[in-house]
C-alpha cells in the first residue's frame, strides 16, 4: 500500500463517518438518566454528544451514524426537531409542517445523522455489527467513539495516525483515573489490552477511535451479546492490528454526578477545553 504523506492526510475534505455508542443505560449516572439516555444528559443547553459530533465536525466530518438503545424516541425527537428548537417559530397548523423561522440561529450544521436502532440490550460490538449497514461502499474507515466523553483530540491528526499505521484498528490513548482497562504500547502498536484491571496503568483508551470497514468483517459477528472491547479488540491486538495514538491533553467522561458537575461548570465558565470549533 502506498503511503500518503502527512499533509496529504490532514488537509483532505473526504473524511470519513463518525459511529457513536448511545445505545447503553448509563446506570452510574442514574439521577439523570432515569429520564434521558447518558448521550442526551445536557452540558449547558446541548446534550454531551452534540458536543462530541460538533468536535468531530470541527475536523470536516460530517456524517453521523448513532448507534441507539435505551431511550431511542429522545434522539429522534432532539433531531427531528434541532431546528425548531433554536429559534421562535410559528406553526400553521392549516397545512402539514408548515413551519415560519423567526429568528436566525446558528444551527446549519450541514451533517447527516443516521439514527440507527441497535437494540435494547445489545452490547457494543453487536451495535457496531448493526449499524455497519449505513456505511458507504466507498467508505474505507470509520471513526467510532462513546456518547459520553469529551476531548480536545486533533481528529486529523487520529485519521493521520490511522492511515500511516494501516492497522484495522487504531486508538486514542489517554491517561486514566484509575477505574478503566489499561493497554500497552510498544513503539505505537498495542501488545496487550486488559480491561479494567484492578492495577492501575499509564494509558487507557480514550474511547475516540478509528476502524477500517474489514475490521467488522474480521472481528464482529451477529452476536448481540458481543462486547467490542473484549474479543473483538483483543483479536486484532493478538493479530498485531491495533495501534495507540497517545492524546496527552484533555480527556473527560461523564460516569458519575461529580463528572456531570465538573463538564458543567467548564462549560459555563467559557473555558471548556474541548470546544475546539468556532
Amino acid at each position: 500500500m502506498k503511503m500518503r504523506s502527512k499533509k496529504e492526510l490532514i488537509t483532505q475534505h473526504n473524511m470519513p463517518p463518525c459511529m457513536i455508542l448511545c445505545g447503553g443505560m448509563g446506570t452510574r449516572l442514574r439521577d439523570v438518566t432515569e429520564l434521558l439516555p447518558k448521550p442526551m444528559v445536557p452540558i449547558g443547553a446541548q446534550p454531551i454528544v452534540w458536543h462530541i459530533m460538533k468536535a468531530y465536525a470541527a475536523f470536516g466530518v460530517t456524517r453521523f451514524i448513532l448507534c441507539l438503545g435505551y431511550k431511542r424516541e429522545i434522539f429522534i425527537d432532539y433531531f427531528l426537531n434541532y431546528h425548531e428548537r433554536l429559534t421562535d417559530i410559528t406553526v400553521n397548523l392549516s397545512k402539514e409542517k408548515n413551519i415560519a423561522y423567526h429568528t436566525s440561529h446558528h444551527s446549519e450544521e450541514g451533517w447527516t445523522v443516521t439514527l440507527a436502532y441497535t437494540g435494547e440490550k445489545t452490547m457494543t460490538g453487536g451495535r457496531i455489527y448493526k449499524a455497519s449497514k449505513y456505511l458507504l461502499d466507498t467508505d474505507e474507515d470509520f471513526f467510532l467513539t462513546y456518547g459520553d466523553a469529551v476531548s480536545n483530540i486533533n481528529i486529523a491528526r487520529l485519521y493521520n495516525y490511522h492511515k500511516l499505521e494501516n492497522k484495522e484498528l487504531t486508538v486514542s490513548a489517554i491517561h486514566p483515573s484509575g477505574r478503566f482497562g489499561v493497554m500497552k504500547i510498544d513503539h505505537g502498536n498495542v501488545t496487550e489490552f486488559v480491561e479494567k484491571p484492578h492495577t492501575e496503568k499509564d494509558l487507557i483508551n480514550g474511547g475516540f477511535m478509528v476502524l477500517k470497514k474489514s475490521f467488522i468483517k474480521k472481528y464482529l459477528t451477529t452476536d448481540q451479546d458481543l462486547v467490542f472491547e473484549k474479543t473483538p479488540m483483543s483479536n486484532a491486538v493478538t493479530d498485531n492490528q491495533m495501534a495507540a495514538c497517545v492524546h496527552e491533553d484533555f480527556w473527560q467522561c461523564m460516569d458519575i454526578q461529580r463528572e456531570y458537575d465538573y463538564l458543567n461548570e467548564l462549560w459555563n465558565s467559557g473555558k471548556a477545553p474541548w470546544k475546539v470549533w468556532n
